[in-house]
């Protein structure tokens, strides 16, 4: 680069940017009390309901992305983002549409290890929910609360 940088400042600056402040620990808190939430939904349908697996971890999943949002908005990325109604409406849509690579990540590893390895559905949704996580991190920094641009 002319100035003397280089062409990976940019790329650091904007990792820098997505963990500053404690931003990845309070995504992670949100993530827990979500996740929370989704094991407490998913129990219920499908213990209680009856419900088909795919379905209650679809619903629980939904649940638990509300919340998120509804947290994250106010404390993880409350500096991010325009605080009027339709902002907040295209960053609910947003957060939707970016998580469903980590709901249909979460989804698929549920199925294929309780299906295919026999593994226990509430460890199995565990793996999935982590599996989802890093995806979620960077996908709503980015594209949700656009976090360092």
């Amino acid at each position: 680069m002319a100035d003397g940088g280089t062409a990976v400042e940019p790329i650091q600056a904007r990792c820098r940017s997505l963990v500053s402040s404690g931003r990845l620990v309070r995504f992670a808190s949100v993530g827990l009390l979500g996740a929370a939430v989704d094991f407490a939904v998913l129990v219920s349908l499908v213990e209680f309901w009856g419900l088909r697996l795919e379905l209650g971890k679809i619903v629980s999943a939904e649940t638990a992305i509300l919340v998120m949002f509804a947290l994250n908005e106010s404390w993880t990325f409350s500096e991010w983002g325009e605080p009027d109604y339709r902002s907040v409406l295209r960053r609910l849509g947003s957060s939707n549409v970016v998580r469903l690579g980590g709901l249909a990540v979460a989804t698929v590893v549920l199925s294929l290890l309780v299906r295919l390895l026999a593994i226990p559905y509430l460890l199995a949704n565990t793996v999935g929910i982590a599996c989802g996580f890093s995806v979620n991190f960077l996908a709503e920094s980015y594209f949700t609360w656009s976090v360092g641009q």
